[in-house]
């Protein structure tokens, strides 16, 4: 096996698939990356048995063949390398030659055989989007996702598709985010599906702003995402996501509608004074006006008084000023709205003009 390629033709497939690779391995060979040389292009896979990242680029005087490289060693020279380097990589018995310019480097390698590779996965069905659509999807969503909690199904994002729409859902069990879209195409059944934490924030970082189109398979235990010349898949979370429309407050008729920046600071001045551990504030509400509240053990005290649209008095709900602020983040709209129900109900924050995302926030007692 051996190929020769500019350095800055390898450094980005390489920057897409090492973050896959986990610095602490069970199998030594998962800190390798395989490098396949074959139909006249270099392919670099790297996983950690859960996610699999798959790129491939092309190069000049091919020989075919297949190793596994330290992945990390690998990535870590071509960065060092200056940028134009010529690199050419050569495989001698069971070490890889590199050479670049003036350089020379020779790293271990480990047998293709042994490195584990998630074969076809049974499709189910199949969805093409923009890749900027799915991106703003994710990225607006990802942030209510669990970490390390026992219920292992809200560790991850679901991914709910029927007829026309697209939807990904995330939830902690303390606040719910949902953003959909339309898709061109109608789907043949619903299909709910959940990717782990670490497949979402890997398909975050892997899109790019523009206009190309992404498609997804959506396997019985798999997902898997094409984008060019690369290939991920990721297995996924086999458990029941909770009803997440169900969540949604309904009959939510107490509304207050404001601008989003103005919100958002006045929230993050009073979240200064709040308990360090429960992170409350008082949401009241009056004709014309929206008070924020905020207290602390050290009985000192934030009070914001706003100009809002609203008829509604003598309302107030306690809410984590984090979860209010991460969810005014991931709006768009000029104006954010707030619709609430009564002083134990939860809040739907939306958009004031639109309800393609949703944000669900439970209250706290104050």
């Amino acid at each position: 096996m051996q190929f020769s390629i500019q350095r800055e033709a390898l450094l980005k497939p390489l920057q897409q698939v090492v973050g896959v690779v986990e610095r602490r391995q069970t199998l030594p060979v998962l800190a390798n990356l395989l490098v396949k040389v074959a139909d006249g292009k270099v392919s670099m896979t790297g996983t950690d048995l859960e996610v699999e990242m798959i790129a491939a680029t092309t190069a000049d005087k091919l020989l075919d063949g297949e190793i596994t490289i330290p992945a990390r060693k690998l990535y870590d020279i071509v960065r060092a390398l200056p940028d134009g380097a010529q690199i050419e990589l050569k495989l001698n018995g069971d070490r890889v030659a590199m050479n670049a310019g003036r350089s020379r480097f020779t790293l271990a390698t480990l047998p293709a055989t042994e490195f584990p590779t998630i074969d076809e996965i049974e499709l189910v069905e199949r969805v093409t989007l923009p890749e900027e659509v799915l991106r703003d999807l994710m990225e607006r969503t990802a942030f209510a996702m669990a970490n390390q909690d026992v219920r292992y199904y809200l560790n991850g994002m679901l991914l709910d598709v029927q007829e026309h729409t697209l939807r990904c859902v995330a939830t902690d069990g303390h606040r719910l985010a949902l953003k959909e879209t339309k898709l061109e195409s109608k789907v043949s059944g619903r299909r709910q599906i959940i990717i782990p934490r670490k497949g979402v924030n890997e398909l975050i970082g892997l899109f790019e702003a523009g206009e190309g189109e992404v498609e997804l398979e959506f396997g019985r235990n798999h997902l898997r995402v094409r984008r060019g010349d690369v290939v991920f898949t990721s297995k996924l979370i086999d458990g029941r996501f909770p009803d997440y429309e169900a969540v949604i407050p309904l009959g939510a008729d107490k509304h207050a509608s404001l601008d989003r920046e103005v919100l958002r600071g006045a929230l993050q001045r009073a979240a200064i004074l709040s308990n360090e551990k429960y992170r409350g504030v008082k949401l009241e509400l009056s004709p014309g006006k929206l008070r924020i509240v905020a207290h602390n053990p050290e009985q000192e005290e934030a009070v914001e008084e706003l100009e809002a649209d609203t008829v509604v008095s003598d309302l107030a709900v306690g809410f984590n000023v984090g979860y209010l602020l991460d969810a005014l983040g991931a709006l768009r709209g000029e104006r954010a709205r707030l619709n609430l129900r009564d002083a134990q109900s939860s809040c739907l924050v939306q958009e004031d003009d639109n309800d393609q995302a949703r944000h669900v926030i439970m209250p706290l007692r104050l």
